[in-house]
């Protein structure tokens, strides 16, 4: 009888034990990198790239193919991240701007917290909102560059996140070469290296030495990455706690090389994403164990309803994106929307939509190149080196393309074509697939009432009252629907098209009269001489958006005097955003030499950002001159 007694208790205390693992949560350790597309790591192929920890993460748990960030640069796509909210519904899509979200909009570890989680951050923010500061300390137990889960309690559950940014674009191509040199190539072994001639060279880049020295700077820094990876996976296994977490890896947008981040293609918006779950937790994945390729698509709209979720708290209901896996996964889906806008000083906006195979984007503004005037890029070596062969002829039309208008339209298949060499949006064979993904485009804009629609000067005056995601609702004040109308017709040509353009330059709505003439300025001249008295009494419009756009138009096809001093005021407009505008038009205009002592003038003012003074930087750099010789030009 004693015998019976102590296997029934010894089977009771299993099954106890059992049951206790079950319920009890799982860790989750969240490592994020910076600006690194899928094309350069072992496990998706890449025979040349030294990944080895990442390439272990993903043979042992599940890598997707299909996962995207809503962005193209790091704090409008960390936006979305820990709001779980699109930024083109939250007006949080402009590069590092300051506008407000509703209170009720938290950072997702928020909800984290009150499962019971210990949730630290090391270290980066960049949320891109209003009153950080207070954000965070809400979101977050710990967000500093000591965070992490050593500081929680005993046995009680953590979300952990830790950011890398040895592959970050100062690391890849901003910083000098010499900075590199000491920062990445000297902190990696021998065997850890990866030499200037033992990579692919992507065909939208020159083959050349000085490119490929150039280029080798993202192998390396990724190399450093993934060792500085095994060094943090080190401390979890230490720690005795590999065994209880479950581990999600992604960068937060595509590859900083010219092209990719900022670009509203393919290769700024596809991210690297491996999910690995200890053996305690593998039934949570819906996708099956270890070594599986997933297709599934993904963005980063899903991250914080998947993650609230999992803690076992109940999904806000202005969270729209899926719950990935557990019990409350939500179904697939079939495509996914993403966006584009402002980085730093260089204005733009793109929407695109993927299948997972075809890339559709749409630009609205395609005068502006792929290589638009960035700063921060601007003053890479690798992005000289391509100016310079531009400048020399030394690229094929390709490569050329960076630097030249981009069209309305890009189609891709990416299946077929990785680094989208071939725009099929002429291509009748795809007529079929393109229209769908117009139509998706469409539904899910006017569904969401894309708020950033609006120029940033009107959004800057918008949160001065109220927060951009509240004032989209209202149809009254936002009649979405007649501007997106207008916006539509943004970047395509014809005389047809120029005519309803013009004509909505007397619309009531000065939001609409604003698409229109930023719809002509893509126009060719010929199709704009039937219409330049119209055009030139645009400039005297009372919203200055329309107004600015207008005098660009009129100066840069006619040499309109009255332009020219309009677009002079505009530079020094006490108006930060319409400053950056006027800039922004004149960095696109031939004859920029009327305007040189002007924006040298808006240079030294001491009330400009850091935009503004950039953008004078740009306009000053792309003729060759900068304030340390700004007094001796010609």
């Amino acid at each position: 009888m004693k015998k019976m007694t102590r296997i029934f208790l010894a089977v009771f205390m299993l099954m106890m034990a059992i049951s206790t693992m079950a319920e009890k949560k799982p860790n989750i350790l969240w490592i994020t990198i910076e600006d690194s597309s899928p094309q350069f790591f072992g496990c998706y192929g890449n025979k040349q790239a030294h990944t080895p920890v990442i390439d272990k993460l993903a043979e042992e748990g599940v890598r997707f193919t299909n996962a995207f960030s809503t962005g193209t640069v790091c704090s409008p796509s960390r936006s979305t991240i820990i709001t779980g909210v699109r930024t083109y519904k939250a007006g949080t899509g402009n590069h590092r701007s300051n506008y407000p979200v509703p209170d009720y909009i938290k950072g997702f570890p928020y909800y984290m917290q009150q499962q019971g989680y210990y949730v630290t951050n090391n270290a980066k923010t960049d949320y891109n909102i209003a009153k950080e500061k207070a954000f965070i300390k809400e979101a977050w137990n710990e967000s500093s560059g000591q965070a992490g889960w050593w500081n929680r309690k005993p046995g009680q559950a953590f979300f952990a996140v830790f950011n890398f940014n040895d592959s970050h674009q100062s690391r890849t191509m901003t910083m000098p070469y010499e900075w590199y040199t000491k920062n990445v190539w000297e902190q990696l072994e021998a065997d850890e290296r990866i030499a200037e001639t033992a990579f692919e060279m992507p065909p939208i880049y020159r083959e050349s030495a000085e490119m490929r020295k150039h280029f080798a700077r993202v192998y390396n820094s990724i190399s450093l990455t993934d060792k500085r990876i095994g060094q943090l996976l080190d401390r979890l296994e230490s720690d005795q706690l590999r065994d209880s977490t479950i581990i999600f890896f992604f960068a937060d947008h595509g590859e900083g090389e010219p092209r990719g981040k900022t670009n509203g293609i393919d290769y700024g918006y596809r991210v690297p994403f491996v999910v690995w779950f200890p053996e305690m937790y593998k039934h949570l994945s819906p996708w099956g164990e270890a070594g599986v390729v997933s297709n599934e698509l993904l963005n980063f709209e899903d991250l914080a309803p998947t993650l609230i979720s999992l803690s076992g708290g109940a999904v806000p209901d202005y969270l729209e994106g899926r719950v990935l896996l557990g019990e409350k996964r939500s179904a697939p889906v079939d495509h996914l929307v993403l966006s584009a806008d402002r980085s730093d000083n260089g204005i733009d906006m793109v929407r695109s939509v993927t299948d997972g195979r075809f890339m559709y984007s749409r630009n609205y503004l395609p005068f502006i190149p792929q290589g638009r005037y960035i700063r921060y890029m601007y003053i890479s070596e690798i992005v000289q080196q391509m100016r310079s062969d531009y400048e020399n002829e030394l690229l094929d039309s390709l490569q050329q393309s960076y630097f030249e208008p981009r069209p309305a339209e890009y189609l891709f298949d990416i299946k077929n074509d990785l680094w989208e060499t071939n725009n099929l949006a002429n291509n009748p064979a795809y007529s079929e697939v393109l229209q769908r993904m117009r139509n998706q485009l469409d539904n899910e804009l006017e569904k969401a009432r894309d708020v950033l629609f609006l120029p940033e000067y009107e959004i800057g005056l918008i949160s001065e009252k109220q927060t951009p995601y509240e004032f989209r609702k209202n149809d009254a004040s936002y009649p979405f629907d007649r501007i997106y109308q207008a916006a539509k017709l943004s970047g395509k040509q014809g005389a047809d098209i120029t005519k309803t353009q013009v004509e909505l330059l007397k619309n009531k709505n000065k939001v609409v009269r604003y698409w229109a003439i930023m719809g002509l300025r893509s126009q060719p001249v010929e199709f704009l001489e039937a219409y330049k008295t119209k055009v030139e009494q645009s400039i005297g419009d009372e919203y200055p958006p329309a107004s600015v756009a207008a005098a660009a138009i009129a100066f840069r096809n006619w040499q309109n005097k009255n332009a020219e001093q309009v677009l002079m005021e505009a530079c020094k407009s006490e108006n930060l955003d319409i400053s950056l505008l006027a800039i922004n038009f004149l960095m696109y205009t031939e004859n920029k030499q009327p305007f040189v002592d002007t924006i040298w003038e808006v240079y030294k003012m001491p009330d400009r950002d850091y935009n503004v003074k950039a953008a004078c930087m740009d306009f000053l750099g792309s003729l060759n001159l900068v304030p340390n010789n700004y007094e001796n030009r010609d």
